[in-house]
């Protein structure tokens, strides 16, 4: 052997025995003619123990490969290195992971005379890809099976993923989303640019995070819905990758706190008209004795008097006093209900044909047209007659007068009846086209003593008497609606079956 030839050697060995990895040289019927020092400590082996064997012996223990992936056959094919990912478990079982390469050593006349083979164990790099890909898995199920919305999207806006609860919410599919929206379009225009300008202030959660903010967004038929959003950037290295934002719908909550709000001014008013109620009440007792005994001897002393005696003016305008002072206590007592109220299965349009005969005076009703929208079906209520009666009565006059006040010419009262047949309720609405109701006089119509007539035109117990009555028949009283073209009350009474007919359906 010449020195070049040696020196050459030489090299090529120091080489192979400075690689960092698990190798050694085969030939290509797969015979091991050497392995590197990295190789013999990894396997607690010697270079006579492998030299001369096939490497599924030295690998696997067996005559034949058992390994149907192998790259060996490749490398002699197409004359190029190649890899393969193999695993491997212990006789502890444990499973380790090897990238095994294996590269051709061409010799001069181009045929491949050995083939080096590498052994990576990538065991530490699978599991932590495992792992990596278990999370994700996990992040996703949790993002897909949570109850509440969610979006994320890229750092240019473009919709990576919309869950279920977020499709549902916006009317969008998460394909269409990710294929075919951005987050701007989720939103009404300079909603999505707020945010983001909320999202990098520190002012709002700390920066890249934005706490709990009531906004709207847009849904696929341009409907815009109030919702409650958390957001957050989410940040790689400290540079802005992605946002993500959470929507919880408000609808139903909003709907729950506007019914609850309705509730306690219904229950606020309950309270002032049971508390004013038994004011009233204790006032009209101890006015009503003193007004019998005025009333008393003013009509002994007009008796008394010659038809043509001065005095009889003034004593008629003692006894119209009293006669209206009455009437006022008479009120009282109806609103602090200490009548004994009688009820009776009664056809509610009926009401409102005995109600109009009970206004004396026709000219009340001059140049006013009275219009009739009622119900062709029979609207059976048990109520007390005449409680109903004077509920429509005040309504017609409170009516007439706000008809008085407007600058309409001719008036126009509108009788409505309808049911609903799911809530079993019976309504009935009292329409005019006069002057309105103030927006800041609404909270306080059914006020007791509540009036915007001048002193002695009114004493503001019409509406709140009403009130009672409606109360006492189990019924309730708004404002439909009020405008300067007039006014629509309300009177919604429970709807009741006739006694015949319900034992008729009981029979059936």
């Amino acid at each position: 052997m010449n020195a070049k030839t040696y020196k050459e050697i030489d090299w090529r060995l120091r080489v192979f025995e400075s690689l960092s990895f698990p190798s050694l040289v085969m030939t290509p019927d797969k015979i091991i003619v050497a392995g590197n020092q990295v190789f013999l400590d990894k396997y607690d082996t010697t270079l006579e123990q492998i030299v001369g064997k096939t490497c599924h012996e030295v690998f696997y223990g067996t005559r034949h490969c058992p390994n149907e992936k192998c790259a060996l056959p490749k490398v002699m094919a197409e004359r190029r290195g190649q890899n393969i990912l193999h695993s491997v478990t212990t006789r502890t079982g444990k499973k380790i992971w090897e990238d095994r390469f294996f590269i051709p050593i061409i010799g001069e006349d181009g045929e491949v005379d050995y083939i080096l083979e590498s052994v990576r164990d990538v065991t530490r790099v699978k599991n932590l890809e495992f792992t990596l890909k278990e999370t994700e898995a996990f992040l996703e199920k949790i993002i897909t099976g949570s109850p509440i919305a969610i979006v994320v999207a890229d750092r240019y806006g473009n919709i990576l993923l919309m869950n279920p609860p977020a499709e549902e919410l916006f009317g969008y599919s998460n394909g269409h989303a990710v294929l075919k929206l951005s987050a701007a379009n989720l939103y009404p225009e300079g909603v999505a640019s707020d945010i983001m300008k909320r999202l990098k202030n520190k002012q709002h959660g700390g920066a890249g995070k934005l706490s709990a903010m009531n906004t709207s967004v847009v849904d696929a038929k341009g409907n815009e819905i109030p919702v409650e959003v958390t957001a957050s950037i989410i940040y790689e290295d400290d540079e802005e990758i992605a946002t993500m934002g959470i929507f919880t719908d408000l609808r139903e909550k909003l709907a729950v706190e506007e019914k609850l709000e309705d509730t306690r001014a219904r229950l606020a008013q309950s309270e002032k008209m049971a508390s004013i109620g038994q004011l009233a009440a204790g006032v009209a007792h101890e006015i009503n004795n003193p007004l019998t005994g005025i009333l008393f001897y003013a009509e002994m002393k007009l008796s008394s008097l010659d038809a043509e005696d001065p005095e009889r003016e003034e004593v008629a305008s003692v006894i119209e006093d009293v006669n209206r002072c009455k009437d006022i206590v008479k009120n009282l007592l109806a609103y602090s209900r200490q009548a004994n109220p009688k009820k009776d299965m009664i056809q509610l349009n009926a009401i409102i044909d005995q109600s109009l005969s009970l206004i004396r005076d026709p000219k009340m009703f001059r140049d006013i047209e009275i219009v009739q929208e009622r119900h062709t079906d029979e609207l059976m209520v048990n109520v007390d007659r005449n409680q109903i009666c004077q509920v429509v009565v005040n309504l017609v006059i409170n009516a007439l007068s706000s008809m008085d006040s407007s600058e309409n010419r001719n008036g126009r009262l509108i009788f409505r009846t309808y049911r609903d047949d799911v809530r079993e309720k019976a309504f009935l609405e009292i329409e005019d086209n006069g002057c309105g109701i103030p927006d800041e006089h609404l909270p306080r119509i059914f006020d007791p003593f509540f009036t915007t007539k001048p002193p002695g035109k009114g004493t503001g117990l019409g509406l709140s008497t009403v009130y009672g009555l409606i109360k006492e028949n189990k019924g309730h009283i708004e404002v439909k609606k009020t405008s300067a073209q007039g006014t629509t009350f309300r009177v919604e009474l429970p709807l009741s079956q006739p006694v015949d007919d319900a034992k008729t359906s009981h029979k059936e």
